[in-house]
């Protein structure tokens, strides 16, 4: 055990918590729309930090350094996957997204968003997107609770048959602080926890590589470097290197589809301050992300052997313990462990928040009691909040996947139901409600199916059919793309008032300038 670690986590999850009790007696008097979007009144910076810190998950420090150590370069196409469609998103659907949202009735929500749109008062939607919302999160957050544990255990190996209770200490304290804190304290934590993350993985590799070239790989280790290591289009059969390729570039449409970043579109305050949160935004995904594979290049020459392929997602904790790991230095290396946490608490919080919102606002409000206060509709959704992260500790539980697959498996969910219909819903005038609803449902359905039937593995149990090599996010998009289209053309054309309402958008921007 190291105290000085130990010390340091505990301290980290502390002032996260100190954040969330500071908004609850700042806020606690404001409205749902305070405590969900943080009153649309966001600048940019926190905007764009909060947006990146929620979508880049313990994953980019443990999931993607894991899977580039073990399986080459081959794996480095998730990262310009990412790059490309957080660009896209940025540049293209943030600002209209935000300006749409404030038109159509200052919608809060994506479900909400997606109805008012249309001037829709059936709460069919609202309701299949809060269902989606919750399944996606529940797993989504079983994996940043997962990494908690897995960050104890590093710093407490004697502790692991104790890894549960600190996931459930860990989701508590996330908990706490997102029902205390709302959105504001969502954001404010992940502008911190988005600064500690770009530290650890600015600071973490180059001590690495400066003791490499110094000393060698670390004791003991023996580095073995298979010939297509770094081959970018490495695999056994020409259709697994194409697959590779696609699947990576296919992680960047999950952004079109992500409630928890595309809500952080809708806080930015003013146009102004979008502009300064794009180029924030762009600039953090890909320092952090070439940085993540800059990381894991290096650790498969500093640990070599030293890490098996069942211990991938530790490799970046490994090499904090191998650099930090004596007298005052391991404050440095807690507090770079807390860096992961700080990764997983940061994509938590806010899944947490969209699943809380979605639940409050398109199921309880919507389809239940319509005319609920605001007071209500917040313990509705603190009560929601409670009941998706016991739901996703059970997950953590008896999940047998690594955090990699369960984050993959989660963006899938999203990136298909949700992608095809925001696009569409912004740039597409003759777009309508019965195209929206079928578009998300079978997006969903199509992404799900495809996991099951040819990219599954549960408890040893692998898919009904054969492993594909292609990611589930690629045919559920074009399957969700393809039939939101079809059905729009073969229904009835939205109304006048909703054609207006989408005209409506261009001249909001103009007078906002």
């Amino acid at each position: 055990m190291n105290w000085y670690k130990l010390a340091t986590f505990i301290f980290y999850l502390v002032g996260m918590l100190g954040i969330g009790i500071f908004f609850f007696f700042k806020s606690k008097d404001k409205s749902e729309k305070d405590y969900f979007l943080g009153g649309r009144n966001m600048n940019g910076l926190v905007a764009a930090f909060s947006a990146g810190a929620s979508d880049m998950s313990a994953w980019v420090l443990m999931g993607l350094p894991g899977a580039i150590y073990v399986s080459g370069l081959s794996q480095v196409w998730i990262s310009v996957g990412l790059i490309l469609g957080t660009i896209i998103a940025w540049i293209f659907v943030a600002p209209r997204l935000r300006r749409f949202a404030i038109v159509a009735d200052d919608a809060i929500t994506i479900p909400e968003f997606l109805t008012k749109r249309f001037k829709e008062t059936n709460p069919a939607l609202r309701i299949a997107c809060a269902v989606i919302f919750v399944i996606g999160y529940c797993v989504y957050t079983a994996s940043s609770i997962v990494a908690c544990g897995d960050v104890f255990v590093a710093i407490m190996p004697a502790a692991k048959d104790y890894k549960l209770i600190v996931e459930i200490v860990a989701g508590c304290v996330i908990v706490l602080y997102t029902l205390l804190g709302g959105f504001n304290a969502v954001c404010w934590t992940d502008l911190f926890q988005g600064m500690l993350m770009l530290m650890a993985l600015m600071i973490v590799p180059i001590i690495a590589a400066s003791m490499l070239s110094v000393g060698g790989p670390v004791a003991g280790a023996i580095v073995v470097t298979p010939d297509s290591y770094y081959d970018i289009f490495a695999g056994e059969t020409v259709w697994q290197s194409i697959a590779n390729v696609l699947t990576g570039l296919g992680w960047g449409l999950g952004y079109f589809g992500m409630p928890h970043i595309l809500v952080r579109y809708m806080s930015v305050k003013s146009e102004k301050e979008m502009k300064k949160s794009q180029t924030i935004g762009i600039v953090w995904i890909i320092i952090i992300l070439a940085m993540a594979t800059i990381a894991a290049l290096i650790a498969h020459e500093f640990l070599g052997n030293t890490v098996t392929a069942s211990e991938k997602s530790t490799v970046f904790i490994k090499m904090i313990d191998a650099i930090f790991d004596k007298g005052a230095l391991a404050i440095l290396g807690g507090i770079f462990l807390s860096a992961i946490v700080a990764a997983s608490m940061s994509t938590a919080d806010s899944q947490l928040l969209a699943s809380s919102s979605a639940f409050s606002s398109d199921i309880y409000k919507a389809a239940i009691k319509k005319n609920a206060s605001d007071k209500e509709m917040l313990w509705v959704g603190r009560i929601a909040v409670a009941i998706i992260l016991v739901i996703a500790i059970l997950i953590a539980l008896f999940a047998s996947q690594d955090i990699m697959s369960l984050v993959s498996a989660a963006w899938s969910i999203f990136g298909a139901a949700f992608g095809p219909a925001i696009l569409l819903s912004l740039f597409w005038k003759r777009f309508n409600y019965q195209g929206a609803c079928w578009g998300i449902i079978s997006g969903f359905v199509v992404s799900v199916l495809w996991m099951v039937l040819f990219n599954f593995e549960y408890y040893g149990f692998k898919s009904v059919v054969a492993n594909t090599y292609l990611y589930e996010i690629i045919p559920g998009f074009i399957a969700g793309l393809i039939i939101a289209i079809v059905v729009t053309l073969t229904t009835k054309a939205p109304s006048q008032e909703v054609v207006q309402l989408f005209e409506k958008v261009d001249a909001y921007k103009e007078s906002e300038q």
